[in-house]
């Protein structure tokens, strides 16, 4: 029986992936380089290891003043990300799952300062019983670490909870921490492969909640 549901932040709760994204496009556009897309999916819901984006530029364009390309892009980043709302059907399915009993948390590879300020601001965070993030662990994703805290602070076994997830990072690392995984690719990750998901949607708003989990269970 399903008892517990656990949430990624970034790209599935809010897109921010795409303002960051844009933030970044931004500054290599303004100094002549492109950004390889191709090599921006390694990083999508896991950190800099796979892929930074500074280092790249600066290996292509030395010198660079970096406190001035960063104010630069910080104030395309926040622009877009003021603007955004909840994913389709995010609250929806936060409700129906609040309505169920059903214990919540949200494992982010982002810092907890980042998953804390907007959780806050899309008025959601007091849904969740757990947070799990950079901080909490020595790996992200795809590592299953932050999946696994999470379901230990819900007090669940794998096999009870659910995962959401936007990209192929965050579905590996839910499928290696034993749980079912729903693949919910945004703007940044439509087109990619999420074979290791149970279930994929092209949003949330798409089917409620019972029949999400009917599908999984």
């Amino acid at each position: 029986m399903i008892r517990a549901l656990v949430f990624d932040l970034d790209g599935l709760i809010l897109d921010t992936e795409s303002a960051v994204y844009a933030s970044w496009q931004s500054a290599y556009h303004s100094h002549g380089v492109p950004l390889p897309l191709d090599l921006w999916h390694l990083a999508i819901g896991s950190d800099e290891t796979h892929f930074e984006p500074l280092a790249y530029l600066l290996e292509r364009r030395p010198g660079l003043d970096v406190a001035a390309l960063q104010a630069q892009r910080g104030a395309v980043r926040d622009q877009r990300l003021a603007q955004l709302a909840a994913c389709a059907g995010v609250p929806e399915r936060i409700a129906e799952a609040r309505a169920r009993g059903l214990r919540l948390a949200v494992a982010s590879s982002s810092e907890r300062s980042w998953v804390e300020h907007h959780l806050d601001r899309l008025g959601l965070r007091a849904h969740f019983s757990a947070l799990r993030c950079r901080e909490d662990v020595a790996r992200v994703k795809p590592d299953p670490a932050l999946y696994r805290g999470a379901l230990e602070a819900l007090g669940v076994a794998p096999e009870q909870a659910v995962a959401f997830e936007d990209s192929p990072n965050g579905v590996t690392a839910a499928v290696a921490a034993g749980m079912r995984c729903v693949a919910v690719p945004g703007p940044m990750t439509r087109g990619l492969r999420f074979d290791a998901a149970h279930l994929q949607l092209g949003s949330l708003a798409e089917l409620p909640l019972d029949e999400i989990l009917a599908r999984v269970d």
